[in-house]
C-alpha cells in the first residue's frame, strides 16, 4: 500500500520552488516542513502557498504569537516577536508551518491573513491580545480573551506572573472593582507532615 501523504522531502522542494527567494529559510525536522519568510513577503508567500499547484494549502488550522526574548537562554539574536501559522492541504494531504518575525520589537506589526483564510480572524485577535502583535489589515482587531480595561499583554515573557491589577466584587458599591494585586510571593518549599502512627507504624 502506498503512502497517501507527500513525502516531507518532496514537499520541502516543492515549497522552495514555489516561493523562490521569498523563503528566507526552509527546514525539515521530525518530518515537518517549516518555512520562514520576511514580514514584507508574508502576505504574498501565503497566497502562493494557498494557490500554487503543488502546495494548495486551503486551510489555516492554527496561528499563534511568539516571544523569543528568552529563547535559548538569551542566545537568540533575531527579532523578538513572531507569528507561527500551521497550514493544511486537504486535497494533497500535507502540512506546513509558516513563520514570520515582526521587524520592530517596540511595535510588532505583520500583515493580516484574514483576507486569505477567514479562520485567521480570531487567532490574530488572540495573538494581538496576548502578545501585542498588530495585524495590519485586520478589519476587527480588538482584545478577545482579556477584560475590556486590561493593560499589557499577558503572554509576553516580561509580563509579571501575578499581573498588575486584580478584580473583585465590592458589596458596598455593588459592582466589580479593580485594585492593585494583593497576592504575596510565597516560599515554594515542600512541607513534610509526619503523623504519629501513620500507616499503622509505631
Amino acid at each position: 500500500m502506498t503512502a497517501v501523504a507527500i513525502h516531507p522531502e518532496v514537499l520541502k522542494e516543492t515549497i522552495a520552488a514555489a516561493l523562490g527567494d521569498k523563503a528566507r529559510r526552509i527546514g525539515l525536522k521530525h518530518g515537518e516542513v517549516t518555512v520562514v519568510v520576511a514580514a514584507a513577503d508574508y502576505l504574498e508567500a501565503s497566497l502562493i502557498l494557498r494557490d500554487a499547484p503543488g502546495c494548495r494549502f486551503e486551510q489555516l488550522i492554527d496561528l499563534c504569537g511568539l516571544d523569543y526574548s528568552d529563547y535559548k537562554e538569551g542566545a537568540w539574536d533575531g527579532a523578538r516577536y513572531g507569528v507561527a501559522v500551521h497550514l493544511l492541504s486537504v486535497s494533497l494531504n500535507q502540512r506546513v508551518r509558516l513563520k514570520v518575525f515582526a521587524p520592530d520589537d517596540e511595535l510588532p506589526v505583520v500583515a493580516s491573513l484574514n483576507g486569505i483564510w477567514s479562520a485567521a480572524n480570531w487567532f490574530e485577535r488572540e495573538a494581538f491580545d496576548l502578545f501585542g502583535i498588530v495585524f495590519e489589515g485586520h478589519n476587527d482587531l480588538r482584545r478577545i480573551l482579556t477584560d475590556y480595561g486590561f493593560i499589557g499583554h499577558p503572554f509576553r515573557k516580561d509580563f509579571p506572573t501575578s499581573g498588575h491589577v486584580e478584580m473583585r466584587y465590592d458589596p458596598e458599591s455593588k459592582r466589580v472593582i479593580y485594585q492593585p494585586v494583593t497576592i504575596e510571593p510565597r516560599e515554594i518549599t515542600p512541607r513534610i507532615i509526619r503523623e504519629d502512627n501513620y500507616g499503622g507504624l509505631q
